[in-house]
């Protein structure tokens, strides 16, 4: 039984959305509507892995559909009696942060210049002029403008509603981030997991790092095919052809590769020949990952051009000829392998492009180019933040096995990716395809400098040499480290650089290293065992597809290896917000739609609506029009709310056909929504709950608005149905427009409707004829349409009309024939017709009512 309410108690007289999320979100602040309270069990838990944004970038449109994705399932299982745990962090750490310092500050890190205590930054910051400071200044900058960032996305995902815990904030930088990444690496050591290794690496020039293969993005790259001649070393004056696009790499050559079932080559198989200018002797060899059908069938193998030529060198153990230096330009000392050395002379300390200029002149001239180059296009390997084609050098790096030279451990991981719940099912497969593909183990280390330090030293021989063999390492219990200012144990602080000494490693994780541990970051992991026995493994892991391959794999491989289970048992994947034209928004196309814009124009609830449409797992195109349906929508629930509440009375029985019909209709809705939730089909659930309430609108309350206004129990009988009709329809729409159901259940209800109970059918009587509900639709629909066509007011008499339908159709509005003469303004004869569908027929009109003046 409902709390009796009587007329305009505590409803205003005009009900607006305007200013809606500011009052109900400082109220959620102060009332910790949403803050986890530890229960008695795991199985009273719902826990979210909620991505933590990069507060260095900018949110856009998209990030707002995907966050809200995540928060209508939190309020949904917390509208089960769920304690839900949903902690959001911010990723603060890594190359993007560091650009945005640079820029915004136009400064630039230099670890050989001496720390500032009372540095300050330029007045007038100039990019093209960065001002060099210490490494310590340069991290205390990127720590200041990353609060001052985080501050703005707090404030718009404040605005958005979501539901997050606010006090399980967590940054990826903070001081127990730092010591969660760094226990867990220096556990992955000990098993042997994680290890050092100098061995090629893709290299971005401009940022001067190392990048992961998860890092890369294939790109059209501009380039041209070269011919080039070798001859052969038994049979002078015989030549060997060959197309490249990379020329330059010539002194680097090691082999000729071609496939062993090439006729064309078979022969050469076991023989020499002599590089072009260099007189290098180099072997010519068979390996199966050479492709017949590609330029001349036959290719160089440097050390190193691509991945193909890492594989080649590995597998066919080849020297190492590295000749591209770290800065991206050819090395200045001249290679000792080289015989005729005066070519690379000429080259030497180049850069790539201008060292292939000069090297095809040289061709030229000699003879050993065949024709002119030929232009094409091709794909080059970038990193994805990057705008040069990555170089390959030997590097000293820290890698995580991943299953990409295990076959065991991948098909453990690919088996984790079989255990996992997936919505859409069909993202199963590019995460398959992604382990599947691996060829390399996980590179985690970056030559950067505002990250998670490795909590490692080197020992210093006599000549102040690295020993890389036997790295020093601290006790678990001992992070947080950083080993550019902390002493290893059994050494002292001056004993730092110098022979018989140490040093620290000067290289910080990748930020993925850190974020695949998002999981035990934020439920405690060796921090707090009754959090994390509460929260681990979690329930959900939202996020994009674009990022299965880096933030999911990363975080199953981390699980896998620490705890032996999958962390979450299920992963959410939103698709894409694209524009109009159905392109993937981004800033260097101009297309982002900034997500404060449509926020305040059309209010959050709106965009929340139009987020909640798009379907899990699907790209869909952004159409500014449709926040407008939204906000109508959430219009729509303020004044259907007051009429609902403002008749008189809500505290009688249903007693009338109608209502009950109207009732027992909606507990359809509750099942189909409920299973919908239950399946992760939000946009479903949403689409049923929305679908009855425009029925309910147009139909219900106008058909019973004459009789509601009554003092009988008819009249009773209507605002008792319509009080309860909108209970449930607020706890409907609640995951979905948080704002203005909170507003509407504050009319006339104690406590936050976001702490109620998900609606189930047992709420509403299960006696009404459902049928009915149709029936009058149908019959609305006719005389609504006769109206229509005849151009005249809905409020326009009829003074005679013929209702057609089945029989059952026609007892069934015979019943409820007041109400139905009230909503049609019919004031003369109804004749009932036996037919094969309810329709309305033969009306005759009276004079439209005269209008206001």
């Amino acid at each position: 039984m409902l709390t009796r309410m009587t007329s305009h108690a505590r409803v205003p007289e005009k009900p607006t959305l305007d200013g809606l999320a500011d009052t109900w979100s400082a109220r959620w602040e102060s009332d910790q509507t949403y803050a986890f309270v530890r229960p008695g069990s795991r199985d009273e838990v719902f826990s979210i892995d909620t991505p933590p944004p990069t507060v260095s970038g900018s949110l856009h449109v998209g990030h707002v559909f995907s966050y809200t994705h995540t928060d209508v399932v939190a309020r949904y299982q917390r509208m089960l009696g769920k304690q839900v745990f949903y902690p959001i962090g911010w990723d603060d750490n890594g190359l993007p942060t560091e650009r945005r310092v640079q820029n915004f500050y136009g400064v630039r890190c230099d670890p050989s210049v001496p720390y500032d205590p009372d540095f300050t930054p330029p007045e007038k910051p100039d990019p093209k002029k960065q001002v060099p400071i210490s490494r310590k200044n340069f991290v205390e900058l990127c720590h200041e403008l990353t609060q001052v960032d985080e501050k703005a996305f707090e404030d718009l995902w404040r605005q958005v509603g979501l539901s997050v815990d606010w006090n399980q904030l967590y940054t990826t930088i903070s001081d127990d981030s730092q010591a969660v990444a760094q226990k867990a690496f220096l556990r992955n050591v000990a098993r042997g997991e994680a290890y050092l290794s100098h061995a090629p690496t893709l290299w971005d020039v401009t940022f001067q790092t190392a990048v992961a293969q998860a890092e890369l993005e294939a790109r059209d790259y501009p380039g041209a095919y070269h011919t080039l001649r070798f001859e052969k070393v038994d049979a002078p004056g015989e030549y060997v052809q060959i197309e490249t696009t990379r020329p330059e790499l010539l002194p680097a050559v090691c082999a000729l590769i071609a496939h062993p079932d090439d006729e064309r080559f078979q022969p050469l198989f076991g023989t020499s020949v002599r590089s072009p200018l260099f007189d290098v002797e180099i072997p010519v060899l068979a390996h199966a990952a050479a492709e017949m059908d590609k330029g001349a069938g036959i290719a160089m193998c440097c050390t190193f051009g691509d991945l193909t030529d890492v594989q080649w060198w590995r597998e066919l153990q080849l020297p190492t000829r590295t000749v591209i230096g770290r800065d991206g330009r050819l090395l200045r000392e001249t290679p000792e392998w080289l015989v005729n050395t005066a070519p690379y002379e000429q080259i030497a300390g180049k850069t790539t492009h201008s060292a292939r200029e000069a090297l095809v002149e040289m061709l030229r001239e000699s003879g050993d180019m065949l024709g002119e180059p030929e232009k094409t296009q091709r794909k080059a390997n970038f990193f994805e933040k990057g705008t040069k084609p990555l170089e390959i050098v030997s590097t000293r790096q820290w890698y995580i096995r991943n299953g990409g030279r295990d076959e065991t451990l991948k098909q453990e991981l690919l088996n984790r990716g079989n255990e996992l719940e997936w919505v859409p099912a069909h993202m199963r497969h590019r995460y398959e395809n992604w382990v599947n593909g691996l060829n390399g183990d996980w590179l985690i280390s970056r030559q950067r400098y505002f990250g998670v330090p490795f909590p490692v030293w080197y020992r210093l021989d006599a000549d102040g040499e690295p020993d890389y063999d036997s790295p020093i390492m601290p006790e678990e219990s001992s992070p947080p480290i950083d080993p550019q200012s902390d002493v290893p144990e059994g050494f002292t602080a001056d004993q730092r650089n110098q022979p018989g000494g140490f040093i620290g490693d000067p290289d910080v994780m990748d930020t993925w290293a850190t974020s695949s541990l998002s999981p035990h970051l934020a439920t405690g992991w060796g921090r707090d065992d009754e959090l994390f026995g509460l929260t681990f493994p979690m329930d959900m892991a939202p996020q994009a597809h674009d990022i299965i391959r880096t933030w999911l794999f990363s975080r199953v491989v981390r699980a896998h290896l620490e705890n032996d289970v999958l962390p979450w048992k299920r992963a959410t994947i939103s698709g894409f917000v694209m524009d109009p034209d159905r392109k993937k928004m981004s800033k260097s196309k101009g297309n982002v739609v900034v997500p404060t814009d449509i926020l305040e124009r059309f209010g959050p609830d709106a965009v929340r609506w139009r987020a909640a449409m798009a379907r899990p797992g699907m790209d869909s195109p952004f159409d500014e029009s449709q926040m407008k349906v939204g906000r109508r929508l959430a219009t729509k629930i303020l004044n259907a709310a007051k009429f609902a509440l403002t008749m008189g009375p809500i505290d009688g029985e249903v007693t009338e056909g109608l209502d009950l019909a109207m009732l027992t209709a909606l507990r359809s809705v509750i099942e189909r929504a409920t299973d919908a939730f239950d399946s992760y089909d939000y946009t479903s659930a949403l689409e049923a709950a929305e679908q009855f309430f425009w029925a309910f609108c147009d139909d219900h309350i106008e058909t019973v608005k004459k009789r509601a206004h009554g003092d009988d129990q008819a009249a009773a009988s209507a605002r008792a149905a319509l009080a309860q009709a909108l209970d449930v329809m607020l706890r409907l729409f609640a995951p979905f427009m948080p704002f203005v159901t909170e507003e509407v259940w504050s009319w006339w209800r104690e406590g936050s409707v976001h702490r109620q109970s998900w609606p189930t059918i047992d709420e509403l009587p299960a006696d009404g004829d459902p049928e009915l509900v149709a029936d009058l639709a149908s019959a609305l629909i006719g005389v609504r349409g006769a109206k229509s066509d005849a151009k005249v007011s809905m409020k326009t008499p009829i003074l005679s009309v013929t209702i057609a339908g089945p029989a059952e159709s026609l007892k069934r509005l015979r019943s409820i024939e007041q109400d139905l003469r009230a909503v049609g303004s019919i004031t003369g004869d109804i004749t009932w017709l036996e037919g094969d569908e309810v329709g309305v027929n033969d009306v005759v009109l009276g004079e439209p009512p005269a209008k206001r003046k």
